[in-house]
């Protein structure tokens, strides 16, 4: 198999390629990807023959009703997506700029900072750039990474969950997240100062999804408590859900202190008293390692940074 040569790639390899690349790996069929592409079936087949052709190898295996990625086809078409994703970043800054905006920053964040530090630093840049346009989603860490992995964020509020996201990323820690137990107000439990511990997994309650950190610190929580993890759970990462379950049915959930002090200082959660303290790590501001952050993102972790001095 001849090595890919770098400068035949810049000269042959088209954007439209991508295009075809990135569509067949998520269609996995040639009439959709044609319907999608808006050309006909045996244009598909030629541009697909033309890639295969420059690269050296093939792409896609064929199958009586189906393509399937081959191993080399999965790596291009992760490559493909990540190349089509910044390029419609790259059309969407240039267009807001041409508009006399001062372009599109997309952030991701957990919910803990979403609190107090994620809103002072927006206000923060807004004040000094109020064209720019800031655009913030919530989610997990796995899955914030993920979409900053392919160019979908700008950067990421968030904790790391693998360590090959250690290789990918750079962090810059602002603020350890300290948990605590709570309920609704009107839950048996409340106000009871020597909490049962033996008790507690046989209520019902309210976690993270497996694999993130969170859930992560529940389970290890209940493992040095010596109990078993609970049984009888409902998994969401949604914090209107989680609030308004804790509220009107008798279940416990373990939350980031910054997320439920309105609700509690408000009546409507109460803390339940533990005799060990939780903490998860850090959370920080995760980029892309090896890229400079672009000028509004920069201002953004420098707002983030000054919000978390005291």
């Amino acid at each position: 198999m001849a090595e890919v040569s770098y400068n035949q790639l810049c000269n042959w390899l088209r954007f439209r390629h991508l295009v075809l690349i990135d569509t067949l790996a998520r269609t996995q069929n040639m009439h959709a990807t044609a319907q999608q592409m808006n050309i006909s079936q045996p244009a598909v087949s030629k541009m697909l023959r033309e890639a295969e052709k420059m690269l050296g190898f093939d792409l896609f295996q064929r199958l009586p009703r189906s393509l399937q990625p081959t191993d080399l086809g999965l790596h291009v078409a992760r490559y493909a997506q990540i190349a089509l994703n910044d390029a419609r970043h790259f059309v969407g800054q240039v267009n807001d700029l041409r508009e006399g905006g001062h372009g599109l920053l997309k952030i991701g964040t957990i919910f803990a900072p979403t609190s107090l530090a994620l809103p002072q630093a927006i206000v923060a840049v807004k004040q000094r750039w109020p064209l720019l346009t800031l655009e913030v989603l919530e989610g997990t860490s796995a899955n914030l990474l993920t979409m900053l992995e392919h160019k979908q964020l700008d950067l990421v509020v968030a904790r790391f969950t693998l360590d090959r996201h250690r290789q990918l990323f750079d962090f810059q820690p602002l603020a350890p997240e300290p948990l605590c137990l709570v309920a609704g107000s009107q839950h048996p439990l409340a106000g009871n100062c020597d909490l049962p511990l033996a008790e507690l997994g046989q209520w019902p309650w309210i976690v993270y999804p497996s694999g993130t950190p969170m859930r992560a610190r529940l389970e290890r929580a209940f493992a040095e408590a010596g109990m078993q993890s609970p049984g009888n759970t409902v998994e969401t990462i949604s914090m209107q859900t989680t609030l308004q379950l804790l509220q009107t049915a008798p279940m416990l959930a373990m939350l980031a202190e910054s997320m439920v002090e309105p609700d509690i200082r408000a009546g409507r959660l109460t803390r339940l008293n533990l005799p060990f303290p939780l903490v998860l790590d850090d959370y920080g501001i995760i980029t892309r390692r090896g890229e400079v952050p672009g000028w509004s993102a920069q201002a953004f972790i420098e707002a983030l940074g000054d919000r978390q001095r005291p």
